[in-house]
């Protein structure tokens, strides 16, 4: 019996994340398995997965074939690399302490990585708030003045218009009293 470690399909469309499962190579892809080993959703940044890598290695050990997806979340975990390292282990090439101490140095790296990448987005994230804010105060801004200069010529044109009717009252009241003037001589 063939046995192949890969992604079990769920979740609704265009919104899917994986059970990383140990299954038959026969079976179907999200029919029947042996055993689940994890979970894979790429829905997030970055990818969350979460996997027992002990009983991945275990069943690598024994003979499992990842997939082309399952051997990248695999070797993104770190299972492959202890593999790699408990054969070289099994061979005499290096010890255990020596293939430990291998293994924390690039689980530091790589933690030391993704903890860079959350830090980055977040930053990303907070600077992109932080300039639509901005425009947005500028927008606000821009409007007010606009409002402002608008109620400024309203009240221009208010006072233009007082000052002509004023003018026009006063030249109706000299026109009249010209007129009351020709008239009594």
């Amino acid at each position: 019996m063939a046995v192949k470690i890969r992604l079990q399909r769920h979740g609704k469309k265009n919104f899917a994340f994986f059970h990383i499962v140990v299954a038959d190579s026969r079976a179907p892809r999200d029919g029947r398995y042996i055993e689940q080993i994890g979970s894979y959703n790429p829905n997030t940044n970055p990818a969350t997965i979460v996997l027992d890598s002990e009983k991945a290695l275990a069943w690598l050990n024994v003979g499992a074939q990842p997939t082309l997806t399952a051997k990248r979340l695999l070797s993104y975990e770190g299972v492959l690399l202890k593999k790699h390292l408990q054969g070289g282990v099994a061979k005499g090439a290096l010890t255990q302490e020596q293939a430990d101490k291998k293994f924390e140095a690039w689980k530091a790296e790589k933690t030391a990585k993704i903890n860079a990448k959350k830090e980055g987005l977040s930053k990303d994230a907070a600077a992109k708030a932080k300039a639509a804010v901005e425009a947005e105060m500028k927008v606000n801004q821009e409007r007010a003045e606009a409002l402002a200069k608008r109620k400024a010529e309203a009240e221009e044109a208010a006072r233009a218009a007082a000052e002509a009717a004023a003018a026009e009252k006063a030249a109706q009241e000299a026109a009249a009293a010209e007129a009351a003037e020709n008239t009594e001589a």
